[in-house]
């Protein structure tokens, strides 16, 4: 049974929008007043035949800019595949379509900030990663699912929905408000789902994996780190894999945040910001309130610290140790693993020393099953909680790989794997596993950092290669420019898009207008100066190629840094965020 209607055509007058429901049985038609903004339920009788009508597929709400209200749509969808028997979608187009007829009512700054403020909207929805279904909940987990009653059975999708993941809760607000319209209303998650339909020993089954990203607390690498008043981390990633065989159906669930206190490393130019942890508040209320809300949400915590033990990321790792102790939760465990430090000079088999350690109490953890009668099995009874100071590349390694351990035993219970037989040695699934967590890497990497994944290589193919040291470099490079030369627009875009900064009704002055440093103007020639000795050291590399191009890599950026801080404060060069100015660590 769909929860939301799937087949939907938007007719358009110059005085309202008609959004016709089109499933089989359903004369519903939304009706938004384009000059009162007013939302009802009307019937297909009231679109005049004059309107112009094309195909949507949803809609993903309302926003106001300078220009007055906006109505964003779905236009183009792309099958991901089937999740127990339900569609799952990912909208790959969409459209922005003023209320107004015509802008003549703006001045020409007003028009500057519309087209700005448009422009950070779209952007966000040019990162790839929006799903939806019409008939499945994907904000929450299966064991979330099957813990509920009947009455939340009934509810609309948007209604019953896990609020840290609806990437589009604040454009659907007005569609919260009106409990008749919600069946217009799509939630739309951002992340990353795989689905793939797989056979061992001529057993069929579908594996799924589903990344989702809180919207609580979202931004962008160096602008949103640690943790906020409420105990909300950045970067929060709930990650579940999923196997279905024969009706029955197995869950194993993992998280990943930033470390939950209040620190910073805002970009100065440098390669590597020193983080900063704040000596101005009390770290210990966002980090309790943290730890139990997630909990309440998953039960034991078992946090898995992959920072460096020395360098500038020491003092956040012992921190964080401190605090857990501090804390005194029976409830919550804290290992700390130094990643680099294990696996340097490409020991990657040492991860087996992590999941070794950890693997008593994975077994004691569990992990959700429910047979084909729609019984429950067994519970997943705690989840573990990764992170590095990013929470992508090395967070994804390691989660990659006790979601395999968890797998093997899965396959095993379900008669899929034979006693003895292991999921490396299945050589066509091991291609399909890998892969996919690598898709996973890159795509949290890309809507977190602007970049793909570093280290996918391993995750891919089980080992490091040159040429993915060669492709690490690659995007270390892009994610240092991103970082301190676009990072200020893709912050406002999604503060602009989740409603953490609104343009009001009676729009006056416009926070887009900071002037900008005179040295901020300088950065191409810079720019071409730092380039020019890339190409000098490449020349001069000989044999040592790879050794070189790393170094280029990180002298040829970095001078960029060093030298001008010299003369300069960094930050002058930083494109800073404008429309939401309170420091994100509060």
């Amino acid at each position: 049974m769909a929860l939301a209607y799937e087949n939907l055509k938007l007719h358009i007058t110059p005085e309202k929008f008609y959004v016709e429901a089109c499933d089989p049985g359903v004369d519903d038609v939304l009706t938004i007043d384009r000059v009162s903004t007013e939302v009802t339920l009307t019937g297909k009788k009231d679109i005049p035949p004059s309107a112009i009508t094309r195909a949507i597929y949803g809609i993903l709400g309302t926003i106001r800019l300078v220009a007055g209200m906006y109505l964003i749509v779905i236009t183009r969808k792309k099958k991901v595949g089937d999740l127990l028997n339900h569609s799952i979608w990912k909208a790959t187009d969409f459209d922005i379509i003023s209320y107004k007829k015509t802008m003549l009512h703006l001045t020409d700054t007003q028009l500057q900030d519309n087209k700005a403020f448009l422009a950070m909207i779209s952007h966000v929805l040019s990162v790839d990663g929006f799903y939806f279904s019409v008939s499945y909940d994907l904000t929450h987990t299966l064991q979330r699912l099957s813990n509920t009653s009947p009455e939340f059975q009934e509810m609309s999708l948007l209604e019953r929905a896990d609020q840290r993941f609806v990437w589009n809760g604040h454009l659907l607000r007005e569609f919260s408000a009106q409990p008749e319209i919600q069946k217009f209303a799509i939630p739309v998650v951002h992340g990353f789902i795989a689905i793939h339909s797989c056979s061992i020993n001529g057993k069929y089954f579908d594996w799924i994996l589903i990344s989702r990203r809180s919207c609580f607390r979202a931004g962008v690498r160096y602008y949103v780190r640690g943790i906020d008043s409420e105990g909300h981390a950045a970067n929060f990633v709930e990650t579940e894999q999923i196997v279905h065989y024969n009706g029955n159906k197995a869950s194993f669930v993992q998280t990943r945040g930033s470390i939950p206190f209040y620190w910073s490393q805002r970009p100065n130019l440098k390669y590597k910001p020193k983080p900063q942890i704040s000596k101005a508040v009390n770290h210990m209320d966002g980090f309790q309130r943290h730890f139990d809300s997630q909990i309440i949400s998953y039960g034991k915590q078992v946090v898995l610290n992959l920072v460096n033990q020395k360098g500038s990321e020491k003092p956040l790792e012992q921190a964080f140790s401190q605090m857990v102790s501090g804390l005194g939760n029976g409830m919550l465990r804290y290992i700390a693993f130094d990643f680099h430090k294990e696996c340097s000079r490409m020991r990657w088999d040492r991860l087996q020393i992590l999941v070794d350690q950890v693997s008593e109490t994975q077994d004691d953890f569990g992990y959700f099953l429910v047979d084909s009668d729609g019984k429950v099995v067994s519970q997943q009874e705690g989840i573990f909680r990764s992170n590095c100071m990013d929470c992508l590349d090395r967070t994804n390694v390691v989660q990659s790989l006790l979601a395999r351990r968890s797998l093997q035993f899965q396959l095993q219970r379900l008669g899929v794997l034979h006693v003895g037989q292991r999921i490396e040695e299945q050589i066509q699934f091991e291609k399909i596993y890998k892969n996919a967590w690598a898709d996973n890497a890159n795509a949290c990497a890309k809507q977190y950092a602007g970049t793909g994944a570093l280290k996918t290589d391993f995750t891919r193919t089980g080992k490091r290669t040159q040429w993915g040291l060669l492709m690490d470099g690659w995007n270390s490079l892009m994610r240092y420019y991103k970082n301190n030369f676009s990072d200020g627009f893709r912050q406002d875009s999604i503060d602009l898009f989740l409603g953490n900064y609104s343009v009001e009704e009676v729009y006056s002055s416009s926070p887009l207008h900071i002037q900008t440093d005179w040295k901020f103007l300088a950065l191409p020639i810079i720019m071409v100066v730092a380039f020019s000795m890339c190409i000098i050291c490449l020349l001069m590399a000989g044999d040592t190629w790879t050794e070189t191009l790393a170094y280029v890599l990180f002298w040829g950026t970095a001078s960029i840094g060093t030298g001008t801080i010299i003369l300069y404060n960094g930050k002058d060069f930083v494109d800073a965020p404008k429309l939401v100015q309170k420091e994100k660590m509060d």
